[in-house]
């Protein structure tokens, strides 16, 4: 086998072992057993277990990012379709490579410490955010929280993708059902937006709040504190 073709037989086969066992649970004797090859094989390839897991895992974060980075930088597209067109190129990626998907998802790599599902989903969220600013501007949105809503608009749509990968057969639904179910929420969301958002805890009292008052009049005699309630200009007399 040439060795390209060889090089990516191994790191096919130690995807799925990866993506099953994990980096700790898996080891080069079980890479070269699938693999049909000898171990000597897998550490000219590699250097040992450390570096193919790194090799795999930066093909799989290229692949995945370019894809992302493609779908949402197509100029002349609205808002609308660009989170579509995002939302289904993670699904694709999902559907295609389910096992790349649970590795970077799941797994740090002690061994590549810039590479990672969180970098992946910070590069992203940086390109949505200069959409989200132009887009805020000019309706009259403070363009300053682009950066907030552009991570929770990436990790909405990234946390639905952990849940998709191991419930595509349970839930019964397919790709595109649940990239329109993501849109639902995110555009209809981001459509209808407060100018000035309030929490309306904001607005309540706090508990004890009435209680504390009257024991401050009461200790204050009366004097600069609220009324007693059984003050007659309190009944109303």
């Amino acid at each position: 086998m040439p060795r390209e073709q060889r090089r990516e037989q191994l790191m096919d086969v130690a995807r799925g072992l990866f993506a099953e066992r994990g980096l700790d649970g898996t080891s080069v004797e079980e890479i070269a057993g699938h693999a049909q090859v000898s171990k000597p094989v897998v550490y000219e390839h590699f250097g040992g277990k450390e570096g193919l897991y790194s090799a795999v895992v930066a093909e799989d974060m290229r692949t995945l990012h370019d894809a992302i980075a493609e779908a949402i930088s197509r100029p002349r597209t609205d808002p609308r379709t660009l989170i579509e067109l995002g939302t289904l190129a993670l699904l694709d990626y999902i559907e295609e490579n389910p096992d790349g998907f649970r590795i970077l998802s799941r797994d740090s790599n002690p061994f590549q410490p810039a590479g990672s599902f969180q970098t992946i989903l910070s590069a992203i969220a940086s390109r949505v955010e200069g959409l989200l600013a132009a887009q805020f501007e000019r309706r009259g949105y403070d363009p300053e929280t682009a950066p907030l809503y552009a991570q929770m608009l990436v990790g909405l749509v990234a946390l639905a993708g952990q849940w998709w990968v191991d419930a595509r057969v349970t839930s019964g639904m397919n790709r595109p059902e649940v990239a329109a179910h993501l849109v639902n929420l995110a555009w209809n969301g981001m459509r209808n937006l407060d100018v000035d958002p309030r929490l309306r805890l904001e607005e309540l009292p706090h508990e004890g709040e009435d209680d504390e008052g009257e024991d401050d009049g009461a200790e204050d005699d009366g004097d600069t504190g609220p009324a007693s309630p059984d003050d007659p200009e309190q009944r109303g007399c």
